[in-house]
């Protein structure tokens, strides 16, 4: 080098001599003083000249060599790495997307009338105390083996037994996949039954994350549409008679609410068993029928196992846990099993295992029955507080459905309402067809405690007025 090295150590600082030495050779590197092809003095020079022992230069030297920052040779010595001849890009922050934006506004809060989640003063206490001390027993006694990827043999067995008395479903903890909430399940299940390229039929409305997650799998959607019994079938039998699977919400449609009816459910398993297409059935709130006793689950009529029937205690419980499963047709038992084993196995085991207990001891029934009696009266004082300011409404499911003219745009009043904490969901993304799609606002029964219901729906009136 032409000119000693400058640096400058502090002794009496924390941070070690090898580390200053090395900051202040990267920095001057990093800064372009020192250029690709410098040589830098022997760290035996190098030591004397800054008074230290060799062995800190030594350690320096070696981490700058670890970065790529220095090269050291026997015959040229040690000198500066090449690097790139012009300064790294500033990386700029990446875009989530159109879809995630809109993810994120739907699922904002917590906050009033929000749709898809309990209401707080139900959440279980003793659940989420059992899921820390099962965590904390895991940890303290840790495997070395892994958990079987289908779910622990405990709650599956729990979920056949509590199936067969609540849903009409009959079946072997080894049918039941645990899975991380609805859409783990759905996912596992769309992988498991591998139909990319094929025709589905989606209720129009429909969930909108749904729908994009079987575009997602490449499947090709047929909207159908959705009267007072449900899924209409002969229209899906008219638009997509080759279609592949199902997707339907029998026991409460989403978002519209009507149970589809025993002549549908008959007709949709009959076509299933003569075209040998799969009815993925999202049990959507069925447990949480506010208006008389759940109806059987579709696949409690389902002799010829076509039917994939989906749960999650995301509505029942807490989304925080996600937690699902999948009852799996006798005949696909070992195929869903190798994509759980390899491409989605359970959650935390410690969740699990506490989920077990709580259904086990009794605690789930009795849960969901102060669920279904706080609902009802939240629901009944909801309606009796827009009867009073003349709204278009329908109940539909934990929703109550506030009618808007054709046009009225529903997004843009969701986004006015959220600075003053409401969040209802928008009914029209829940449609196919953007230029086809019905206005509207889905109020969340679980989330409008009465306390704030009167408030909430007189700002609520105040932001739709500057747009209706």
């Amino acid at each position: 080098m032409a000119k000693p090295l400058q640096i400058a150590l502090d002794r009496s600082a924390r941070t070690p001599l090898a580390e200053q030495i090395r900051a202040a050779i990267a920095a001057a590197i990093e800064a372009g003083l020192l250029a690709p092809g410098a040589r830098l003095p022997s760290w035996i020079d190098l030591a004397t000249q800054l008074g230290v022992a060799r062995g800190t230069v030594r350690q320096a030297y070696e981490r700058l060599a670890d970065a790529q920052l220095i090269e050291a040779s026997r015959t040229s010595g040690t000198r500066v790495a090449d690097r790139p001849s012009s300064p790294p890009k500033k990386l700029e922050q990446p875009s989530a997307g159109p879809f995630m934006e809109m993810y994120e506004e739907l699922t904002a809060g917590p906050a009033i009338f929000q749709m898809g989640v309990p209401a707080q003063e139900t959440l279980p206490a003793k659940l989420f105390t059992n899921v820390r001390s099962f965590a904390l027993r895991a940890e303290s006694n840790a495997s070395v083996v892994y958990p079987d990827p289908r779910g622990e043999q405990e709650l599956r067995r729990e979920i056949a037994a509590y199936l067969a008395i609540a849903r009409g479903i009959h079946c072997l903890p080894a049918q039941i996949v645990i899975t991380s909430g609805f859409s783990g399940g759905l996912g596992l299940t769309l992988r498991a039954l591998g139909l990319d390229g094929k025709k589905v039929w989606m209720e129009n409305p429909g969930f909108p994350f749904t729908r994009h997650g079987l575009e997602l799998a490449k499947l090709q959607i047929a909207p159908v549409p959705v009267d007072a019994e449900g899924l209409n079938v002969d229209a899906g039998i008219e638009r997509a008679p080759d279609a592949a699977l199902v997707v339907v919400t029998p026991g409460q449609q989403a978002p519209l609410g009507p149970t589809l009816s025993l002549a549908r459910r008959l007709q949709l398993l009959d076509w299933a068993g003569r075209q040998g297409a799969w009815i993925i059935e999202d049990d959507y709130l069925s447990e949480l029928q506010l208006a008389s006793r759940a109806a059987p689950a579709l696949a409690s009529l389902d002799h010829g196992q076509r039917v994939i029937h989906l749960g999650s205690f995301s509505k029942t419980i807490s989304p925080a846990l996600r937690l699902g499963f999948i009852v799996v047709p006798l005949p696909l038992v070992a195929q869903f099993a190798e994509v759980a084993a390899c491409l989605a196995p359970a959650p935390w085991p410690a969740v699990q295992l506490a989920a077990a207990h709580f259904i086990r001891d009794g605690h789930y029934m009795r849960h969901l029955r102060r669920m279904k009696n706080l609902y009802s009266a939240q629901r009944n004082a909801l309606l009796a507080c827009l009867a009073e300011r003349d709204f278009e409404v329908s109940t539909a499911g934990l929703a109550v459905l506030l009618h808007l003219p054709d046009g009225t745009p529903d997004m843009a009043i969701i986004k006015a309402m959220l600075p003053f904490g409401l969040a209802p969901a928008p009914l029209s993304p829940w449609y196919a067809q953007p230029d086809a799609a019905k206005s509207g606002l889905l109020l969340g029964i679980a989330t409008s405690p009465q306390k704030h219901v009167a408030r909430s729906c007189d700002r609520m009136e105040e932001v739709i007025h500057r747009f209706v």
